[in-house]
């Protein structure tokens, strides 16, 4: 959370204080300006002021610190939030480079394309796409080939 100089914070709670006096229309539109998409239509009335509210303070003093952020996530029993820094872990593949694995005594060759890869003269979207050839089941295209391990499939499922 950011301190705010004394004027921002009299022009949110300004905002806030109008934000019942306003039109459907008004409520509407204001919504678009703070989250750039539509209203969803099940949300309307104080609670839509409410979540307006939070979102012109969010804008302006910052949100929930994320370690806050995954403890509400646990207590609702939703699934943790990947964090960004997981997918900077993972190698970044560049066009050209071959993937080689060994499946049942046969060395498959993967090409890395500028979009998808190519095994076989096929092209295939993902890389769990390819694996799934090879093998015939479903798996994930980074742990198959050896880009992640195991440990780190598991933490971040």
């Amino acid at each position: 959370m950011r301190i705010a100089p004394r004027s921002e914070m009299e022009r949110i709670e300004v905002e806030i204080e109008l934000l019942p006096k306003l039109s459907a229309e008004q409520l509407d539109e204001r919504w678009r300006e703070l989250f750039g998409t539509a209203r969803p239509q099940r949300l309307y009335g104080p609670l839509l002021i409410g979540v307006l509210a939070y979102r012109l303070q969010e804008k302006a003093f910052g949100g929930i610190k994320p370690a806050t952020r995954r403890l509400l996530r646990q207590v609702a029993g939703l699934p943790a939030e990947r964090r960004p820094l997981d997918r900077l872990n993972q190698p970044r593949l560049k066009a050209g480079a071959v993937l080689l694995r060994e499946w049942h005594g046969t060395t498959h060759r993967v090409t890395v394309l500028e979009s998808g890869y190519e095994y076989n003269a096929q092209r295939f979207k993902s890389l769990s796409e390819t694996a799934r050839r090879i093998t015939g089941s479903r798996w994930s295209g980074p742990l198959f080939f050896g880009l992640k391990r195991r440990e780190q499939s598991d933490a971040s499922a």
